[in-house]
């Protein structure tokens, strides 16, 4: 009987064999992250906690996707040059024009959104603006609607991808910018430098599953998750600084 089944598969041709072969082979392993100094964080809140403004699946996807393939490409890119070791992710930044472009793309994708994450939060946890915020609005922009006006207008006005930016420049005044993709005004490449305190993504996946092509509309709702309790700490600790 042995003899026989084993003339049978003798005798099948390679085409016959084939479904079977593939079926008992093994799927392939995921690929493993790669190993570096630089962590993904967990988000600050659940990924429905800013809906109706920021739907689940644009939080799932903007965080679990999008910012996951900037760290693991930034670390790969740090690993794979020894000169970096031991930088951080700010220090990267700061002489980011003399880097590989890897490092400016992906090293600022990192920055800017661990930075955008903690800028937002549910509803009860947003605040307002302080007193000394306001003050410095009022000095440097005119008041807080022709600040947002301004701010929705570095957005709007951003082509293709990239972030509008409040910033604390050099000098301790406030002021509002703008930069492509993923660089942002710690790059010593920015036309504006200065320690930012708040920032909205002007990405087409930060929006684009609820708002379309309507950009305007985005910018506009954005200011009714905006974290102002945390926009207040990173003002105050700029303006400490400069002391």
């Amino acid at each position: 009987m042995l003899k026989a089944v084993a003339a049978l598969l003798l005798a099948a041709s390679p085409a016959a064999l084939a479904p079977a072969l593939a079926q008992a082979a093994p799927a392939p392993a995921p690929a493993p992250a790669p190993a570096g100094p630089f962590v993904l964080h967990a988000l600050p809140y659940g990924f429905d906690a800013l809906a109706p403004v920021i739907d689940r699946e644009t939080m799932e996807l903007h965080w679990g996707k999008h910012h996951r393939a900037y760290v693991d490409n930034l670390n790969k890119a740090v690993v794979a040059d020894p000169a970096l070791k031991g930088l951080s992710l700010e220090q990267l930044l700061a002489r980011v024009s003399t880097l590989p472009k890897s490092i400016r793309d992906n090293g600022g994708g990192h920055w800017n959104h661990r930075f955008f994450w903690a800028l937002m939060a549910p509803e009860g946890q947003r605040g307002q603006p302080s007193a000394q915020l306001l003050a410095a609005i009022d000095r440097d922009l005119g008041g807080l609607d022709k600040f947002k006006a301004a701010f929705q207008q570095a957005g709007v006005s951003q082509f293709g991808s990239g972030w509008a930016w409040l910033v604390v420049t050099p000098e301790g005044r406030l002021a509002v910018t703008s930069t492509p993709n993923q660089d942002n005004p710690l790059m010593d490449l920015a036309p504006v430098k200065g320690t930012p305190i708040l920032a909205n993504d002007v990405w087409e996946h930060a929006y684009y599953l609820s708002y379309r092509n309507r950009r305007a509309d985005y910018l506009g709702k954005w200011w009714d998750v905006v974290n102002w309790g945390r926009v207040n700490e990173l003002y105050a600790e700029a303006i400490a600084k400069r002391r």
